[in-house]
């Protein structure tokens, strides 16, 4: 599975959107993976004043991935390439990555965002 941007911040910060059955479908996945994007977001919500984080993103991003095991899928040309042709269902740039990503390696997203499933993904909300 792969953590959309607000879904590590409501894991992080124990957020009630983030549903006791999409806790326990992470608890048990082999695999947690988080876009590097989702570190672009974070870091720029924060520098906005839109969010809150008791330290500097960067590393607060790297202790939430130790606590829950997270890997980092990292950018590279062919997912930035997808992300840029995907449909315009959701406009978010952050959140094409995380989809174009999803896309690439078949996987689940856990989201509260119910546009995701118009690409095609599986959603876990």
């Amino acid at each position: 599975m792969i953590l959309d941007t607000c879904t590590l911040i409501f894991l992080a910060m124990g957020d009630a959107r983030l549903s006791r059955a999409a806790r326990t479908q992470l608890s048990r996945a082999p695999v947690r993976w988080y876009c590097a994007i989702s570190a672009f977001e974070v870091a720029l919500k924060y520098r906005q004043g839109k969010l809150e984080l008791p330290i500097e993103p960067l590393p607060w991003l790297r202790a939430l991935a130790e606590r829950y095991a997270l890997s980092e899928l990292a950018l590279d040309a062919a997912l930035c390439a997808r992300a840029a042709g995907l449909p315009n269902h959701h406009r978010d740039p952050f959140d094409r990555f995380i989809i174009a990503a999803a896309l690439d390696r078949n996987l689940p997203v856990v989201t509260v965002d119910r546009q995701f499933s118009a690409y095609g993904v599986t959603v876990v909300a």
